[in-house]
């Protein structure tokens, strides 16, 4: 291959601290030295293949699904969805003539949900699309622990860590905080910037996933990470979604049988008790599915470099 194109994003928090945590995490990635955009690519065709994938990469309600995500600038014969998500379980009607045109010139398409293997299939007909765990899981705790550093406030608590994208209803808090005080734990609120750990990088937000006593979430990833770091997790739906973006997380939760991992008005003693033996086997699985994938996305013959 002769060059990978990323795309490098800054958080832009008002916390200078969290910010400064972001960049220090950024740093610790290969990111490629040239930052390629359609204004100032010069010659796409110099690639050898074309891989996108990204979380919701093609979500229109981002701004997503427009002439870059879907590699439309190129003729390559090589395009390849790696694990590419939507992160909605249907696209408005005027997205889905340009969305078939493009990805019908793809290689191969890989997802990384049950309702964007569908939104593929039923626009453009491909039987040969296929449903991917999440690129995070194909990584092992022991890697991510090299990028793992603990928050400067943690002391040697118990932790409940609460990590909600959307709002939280004074009903789930309360719930959550009769859990904590029967537990003896504190409540770590890690997007709140009312909560000191809210200047927490992804670094540290690997740390709190690994030595939660529970997690709390309506996040995806953070979901993802109670399962490769053992922890037991409770998912919530979001209340404040007028687009319903828990396709990821219902597919996570159905392919690895943790269906029983949703919140139900409650949390128990059941809630705070795991075993992932199950959903281990499943994931290695997943890892050997997806590399079978990227073998063989690739031409049989040598690549020039």
């Amino acid at each position: 291959l002769k060059y990978y194109i990323t795309a490098k994003k800054i958080n832009k928090g008002h916390n200078k601290k969290r910010k400064s945590n972001f960049e220090q995490f950024n740093e610790k990635i290969n990111m490629s030295k040239k930052i390629f955009n359609l204004r100032n690519i010069k010659n796409f065709e110099q690639f050898d293949y074309f891989f996108v994938g990204s979380d919701q990469i093609w979500n229109p309600y981002f701004g997503r699904l427009e002439k870059f995500d879907l590699v439309d600038f190129s003729n390559s014969k090589n395009k390849i969805g790696f694990s590419a998500s939507f992160g909605v379980s249907d696209i408005p009607e005027e997205y889905k003539e340009r969305t078939k045109k493009a990805l019908q010139k793809f290689k191969a398409i890989s997802v990384r949900e049950d309702a964007g293997k569908q939104i593929v299939t039923n626009i453009t007909h491909r039987t040969d699309v296929e449903v991917l765990v999440d690129p995070t899981m194909l990584l092992g705790a022991d890697e991510w622990d090299k990028v793992a550093i603990k928050p400067k406030y943690l002391n040697n608590e118990k932790y409940i860590l609460n990590y909600f994208l959307g709002e939280v209803s004074e009903k789930r808090k309360k719930e959550i905080d009769r859990i904590a005080k029967e537990n003896n734990c504190q409540v770590i609120n890690i997007l709140d910037k009312n909560d000191k750990f809210y200047e927490c990088g992804p670094s540290e937000f690997l740390y709190l996933e690994k030595n939660a006593f529970l997690i709390c979430t309506d996040s995806f990833h953070s979901s993802v990470f109670a399962i490769i770091y053992n922890r037991p997790f409770i998912v919530f739906d979001r209340e404040d979604n007028v687009v319903n973006m828990n396709s990821r997380i219902e597919t996570l939760l159905e392919k690895f049988k943790l269906k029983n991992r949703k919140y139900k008005e409650k949390i128990t003693a059941e809630n705070l008790f795991h075993d992932y033996t199950n959903a281990y086997k499943i994931l290695k699985e997943e890892r050997d599915k997806a590399d079978t994938f990227l073998k063989n996305s690739f031409e049989e013959k040598k690549i020039e470099k």
